[in-house]
């Protein structure tokens, strides 16, 4: 059996005056070497898709994080300055592609703005700069530290017993690297909440009525999913439910000549 493929929705970045369609390494490497899946970088386009017909084409969607935000409009609030940046082409992509994943029950593996994409495509809500609310930590990116420093694991957040990530991690505390200044605000109705950190943030949920793996975390597992056990065993799970859903599809039968 050849490997699986996930579709990965691109970002758009500007770089020497050109426009591109991007997907950060270290996704697509998580995805080859801890999933043990192949992936496709869906180019990000405000209209013109046909969803179906990329979900047709591949066995399981992992949305990666981003440096930009979730469009505000989406979830019925009013964007201001603060709020970007913004990709309204990334938005226009991934939303669609995740409500018809979970849909037609195709493996989903959500992070980081991808947990907040997907709670806003179900119907929830995102509260902007929350370091500074009350109560709140400062999840941000520390200053000043090269990228492993960025992605350090440095903060605990409690899985809840019975969760679908308890399944695959343990209940209990983990520890992660989780660096974010968006956050999920009202829950989106089909998602039940995994894990939080110590401050009440919103560190992971599930699809309560997904027919297949749909999960999202708002930490970076994909950066040490190779040498860090919990960052392993989520891609790990995500890469068996994707094996799982290939292996189950009608094989592609080639037409038959005709005579």
């Amino acid at each position: 059996m050849t490997k699986p493929i996930v579709a990965i929705p691109a970002d758009i970045r500007n770089f020497d005056g050109a426009t591109w369609h991007a997907v950060q390494h270290q996704y697509l490497r998580a995805a080859l070497n801890a999933s043990g899946v192949m992936a496709f970088i869906i180019p990000a386009f405000e209209e013109g898709y046909d969803t179906d017909a990329i979900l047709d084409r591949v066995d399981g969607l992992l949305v990666s994080g981003s440096a930009s935000n979730v469009h505000p409009s989406l979830y019925g609030a009013e964007a201001n300055d603060k709020d970007g940046p913004f990709d309204p082409a990334r938005d226009a992509t991934s939303l669609p592609l995740i409500r018809r994943a979970i849909d037609r029950a195709i493996p989903l593996l959500a992070i980081c703005r991808g947990i907040q994409e997907l709670n806003v495509a179900l119907g929830g809500s995102l509260a902007s700069e929350i370091q500074e609310q009350p109560g709140i930590w400062d999840h941000r990116r520390p200053e000043g530290v090269d990228r492993d420093g960025m992605y350090a694991i440095r903060q605990t957040v409690h899985v809840k017993e019975g969760s679908c990530i308890a399944a695959i991690l343990g209940p209990g505390e983990i520890r992660v690297n989780s660096l974010h200044r968006q956050a999920i605000a009202r829950t989106a109705p089909r998602l039940q909440v995994e894990a939080i950190a110590e401050d009440g943030t919103v560190e992971a949920v599930s699809v309560i009525d997904a027919k297949a793996f749909a999960v999202g975390v708002q930490w970076h597992p994909e950066y040490w999913a190779e040498t860090d056990k919990s960052s392993n065993q989520l891609f790990a799970a995500f890469g068996d439910a994707v094996r799982s859903y290939a292996a189950a599809k009608l094989p592609i039968r080639p037409a038959q000549a005709i005579a």
